[in-house]
């Protein structure tokens, strides 16, 4: 099972970006699906987390009202729509996916998930 991430460049503050997930493999459609980012110096941190039926979805504070996640089964496809960029936003974005039909928890911490994709760089200029 593979993802690919796709999606970032260099955008202004204010600015807008989609970032895209594929999946391809295997089996998505009972997997959670998720966003992580990476700052430079930093460690991995969560963004945001779709569960599996696309039922309910999740934020980071730092991100919440700014960002929406969503997903399309049939298309194996997640995307996070990225509104109102700010600089602290530049980081490494990666997708990440996690066995959930029989877990129904929503997870946020990096190690819960076992499929990642490679990251795409987003980042924001002042």
């Amino acid at each position: 099972v593979q993802l690919q991430a796709s999606g970032g460049g260099l955008v202004q503050a204010g600015g807008s970006l989609r970032l895209s997930c594929a999946a391809s493999g295997g089996t998505f459609s009972d997997r959670d699906r998720a966003w992580f980012r990476q700052a430079p110096g930093k460690e991995r941190e969560f963004v945001a987390v779709v569960t599996w039926r696309g039922r309910s979805t999740y934020y980071a504070d730092s991100v919440k009202g700014r960002f929406t996640i969503s997903r399309i089964n049939d298309k194996n496809t997640v995307y996070l729509q990225m509104n109102s960029l700010m600089p602290e936003d530049t980081a490494v974005y990666y997708c990440a996916a996690r066995q959930a039909r029989y877990d129904t928890a929503l997870r946020t911490g990096p190690n819960e998930y076992d499929v990642w994709g490679q990251g795409t760089l987003v980042t924001v200029s002042s």
